[in-house]
């Protein structure tokens, strides 16, 4: 056993130690102040309240602890014996009721404009799946082509499983980002195909569940343009984490011409429906959304982790009728983890993952499908 001073002189160093190494170190214990006036305004809102308490808190105890130490029986201290007081009831009544009351009233404020996502710029339909986030333009000219896209999990099951380092963004990277424009009120409209999510970016101070068969709304002005992450905050499954959200804030002409672009690659997408593809073409892109959209359930071998996930490789239905095939791709199974990707991919998408697994992991139908058979498919649903 140390010494007392020793031990003390230990425990001094050590602190003094730890408070070097965490001084260091980005805690961020505290919520973010955001980028945003409401997140500003929240990040205020909070840390008032936070002091408030701490001002309540430390008369309180500081009352408890001198009465400990004034009136303790060491000192001779008799108790007092008394039942009741009207004045102290009418006291400690009012006292805590204003201090509610100077709490609720900007509170009230920010809430109220918090929950004002009227008079918007752009609206964006936000739907969640297991895994991943649909974002869908909403266009006010019916003539336009209409903006929407996935965005996915880019971080490599490599690094997932520990089999290359991590990233600086690890799990906070998507293929395909959410794109707004700065200085513009963006109203986000919530919900989900399968079970509740919640789309959440912190620097926005937005966080709103994703319920099916309920939209939710939110809004925001971001006026910095930079890249923006956050996750879904709702535990949906088992690849919950691997759910992240990006949005990109651009000036007004850079987003401008992201969105042209984005509107000529879904004619482009529209009018390959119509194409004839090749076999070759067709493994190779069948290759990437497998890799990019079926691999984490049915593995890089097409074994899949059974019972949950069936395997692939010598399937009764992958190597069965081609039609049932591509509908069960289509619409998925209920009441399983196989979604629908009717939404999720194009008509030329389809056709190319479904070419990819009959032709691929053993199996050899030697099946081609062409979009326009998906596109029938799709019709007549």
């Amino acid at each position: 056993m140390l010494p007392k001073a020793k031990l003390w002189l230990a425990l001094t160093v050590a602190a003094l130690s730890l408070l070097s190494t965490n001084l260091q170190a980005a805690w961020e214990l505290n919520m973010p102040r955001g980028v945003t006036q409401t997140s500003r305004e929240i990040y205020d809102l909070h840390m008032q309240i936070i002091w408030w308490c701490v001002a309540i808190g430390v008369v309180v105890f500081g009352v408890m602890l001198w009465s400990t130490i004034k009136y303790r029986k060491s000192k001779g201290a008799v108790p007092a014996n008394f039942h009741e007081s009207t004045k102290v009831e009418i006291i400690w009544t009012i006292i805590p009721f204003v201090i509610l009351i100077l709490m609720a009233v900007p509170a009230t404020q920010v809430l109220t404009e918090a929950y004002d996502a009227s008079e918007s710029d752009l609206d964006i339909q936000i739907t969640g799946y297991q895994w991943r986030w649909e974002y869908r333009y909403l266009r006010e000219n019916a003539d336009e082509e209409e903006v929407s896209f996935f965005s996915n999990l880019a971080t490599s099951r490599e690094e997932i499983n520990n089999q290359l380092p991590k990233q600086e963004n690890y799990l906070l990277e998507v293929d395909n980002a959410l794109v707004i424009p700065v200085n513009k009120k963006v109203r986000f409209l919530i919900t989900s195909n399968d079970v509740i999510h919640a789309w959440w970016v912190p620097d926005f101070a937005v966080k709103k569940d994703a319920i099916p068969g309920f939209i939710n709304e939110a809004w925001t002005v971001v006026e910095e343009p930079g890249i923006y992450r956050g996750q879904c905050a709702e535990l949906c499954g088992i690849d919950h984490g691997f759910m992240p959200v990006v949005v990109h804030a651009l000036p007004q002409d850079e987003y401008d011409a992201w969105y042209a672009g984005r509107q000529e690659q879904a004619r482009a997408a529209r009018e390959q429906s119509n194409n004839v593809v090749t076999m070759s073409d067709s493994l190779a892109m069948g290759e990437e959304i497998y890799n990019r959209t079926c691999i984490a359930c049915h593995q890089a071998g097409g074994a899949g982790l059974a019972p949950a996930f069936p395997a692939l490789a010598g399937s009764s239905v992958v190597n069965g009728d081609l039609t049932a095939n591509i509908q069960l791709v289509m619409n998925g199974v209920p009441g399983t983890a196989m979604a629908s990707y009717a939404r999720m991919l194009s008509p030329v998408e389809l056709a190319a993952i479904v070419t990819y697994i009959r032709n691929s992991f053993g199996n050899s139908t030697g099946d081609l499908v062409q979009p326009s058979e998906v596109n029938a498919l799709l019709e007549a649903q």
